[in-house]
């Protein structure tokens, strides 16, 4: 009742914030006809105008409402796209450090290039990233015209390109990639024994497109760089055959995966959400029998203990032509979020071994882990952070 009676006097958050911010859009209107009347080359001259204020220690945040100004008007003449109020709103939420809610048709593409250009004349680099390669380039193409026009370089970082070409697109201005590019590129570069080698620099501003997507349904999924282990293959076809032989018990959620492994008259139970199985008393003992191993708990055959569970996991929870395909006689994941064949990837911790011995391919040695960071802890790097969203 009082939260009620507060939100009609003083307002809702969201209200709050459009009042707020209010003042500066006016402020960025009432420019609107001067700016207008520059010349092209004029609006160029405002860049190196901008650089200059800021090296005589004029504050960013100062130059907001022109910089916008200018931004909206070269828009308008570049792309025919002039910014609406409610997107010079989005820009300045963006250039705070927060999250952007805009609704599909409220051009979350053209949003971005208020705060991009103005935080990208600190001359430190400016990152958007977006969830997939087409956007990536197509934004850096449809939106390079209007930093381009005002003298910023725009650069795109693709899949398939080498350290060069890397280096050259994160020395922009402005630079367009998926989070996967980004998170990667951090993790070989430092794996690199040389500074003058790594092709990132500092992690100044980013501004990430479907917010919700990659850092809240992919926050925690870890990047992984891997390489050969030693180790012979010959385990994982030991292990897979005896798997047939192992009854499937209870399915369960919410977290009771140890709780049922107790109760079930089964060898194992399953927890299909968080794709993970665990042996009963009785499964232990099973697998004991069948491999010969006189106590699977015992510290030397824990190893063989979490290969048999990643077996279990491989022919009860990764599904064929769903999870991975098999195609030229090597397993192939497919992206859970883009449904998209990811060649190269690799499950870690013996899964992938795991899948191709369910499959009768050749089995790959199993890599180990040389560098890893979840997206979570990659974008907490960033000396500041914003997003978009549309829902």
């Amino acid at each position: 009742m009082l939260q009620k009676i507060l939100s009609k006097i003083v307002g809702t958050k969201n209200e709050r914030e459009l009042k707020r911010l209010a003042p500066r859009v006016a402020e960025i209107n009432a420019l609107e006809p001067a700016v207008r009347a520059l010349s092209d080359v004029e609006l160029r001259a405002k860049t190196p105008e901008f650089k200059e204020r800021l090296a005589r220690g004029i504050p960013l945040d100062d130059l907001l409402p022109e910089a916008f100004a200018v931004v909206r008007e070269v828009g308008r003449r570049v792309l025919d796209m002039r910014h609406f109020a409610v997107q010079l709103i989005g820009g300045m939420v963006l250039h705070e450090g927060k999250i952007a809610e805009m609704a599909t048709g409220e051009g979350k593409t053209l949003v971005a290039t208020l705060p991009a250009y103005l935080n990208a004349l600190l001359g430190k680099g400016v990152h958007i990233i977006t969830v997939n390669d087409y956007l990536a380039k197509r934004d850096s193409q449809w939106m390079g015209g209007i930093y381009q026009f005002l003298g910023l370089s725009v650069g795109l970082i693709q899949h398939q390109m080498g350290d060069a070409e890397r280096k050259v697109a994160y020395g922009a201005d402005v630079t367009y990639g998926t989070n996967n590019e980004f998170g990667f590129d951090y993790l070989r570069d430092n794996m690199k024994f040389a500074l003058d080698q790594f092709v990132q620099r500092e992690l100044s501003y980013g501004i990430v497109d479907e917010v919700d997507s990659i850092l809240i349904d992919e926050a925690r999924t870890p990047l992984i760089i891997s390489g050969p282990a030693e180790e012979s293959t010959d385990k994982y076809y030991q292990i897979d055959r005896i798997i047939p032989k192992l009854t499937r018990g209870a399915t369960v959620a919410g977290g009771k995966l140890y709780e049922a492994e107790a109760q079930s008259a089964g060898d194992f139970v399953v927890d299909e959400k968080a794709k993970a199985v665990a042996l009963t008393e009785g499964g232990v003992a099973k697998v004991e029998r069948l491999l010969g191993v006189k106590n699977l708990y015992d510290p030397g055959n824990i190893e063989v203990l979490h290969h048999v569970q990643q077996a279990l996991r491989a022919h009860v929870l990764f599904r064929r032509d769903v999870d991975y395909m098999v195609k030229d006689g090597q397993v192939i994941i497919v992206d859970e979020f883009t449904g998209r064949l990811m060649p190269g990837r690799r499950w870690s911790d013996g899964l992938h071994q795991a899948v191709e011995a369910k499959e009768r391919v050749k089995i790959e040695r199993e890599n180990q882990t040389l560098a890893t960071i979840t997206f979570q802890n990659y974008f907490r790097m960033y000396e500041k952070l914003s997003g978009m969203t549309g829902t």
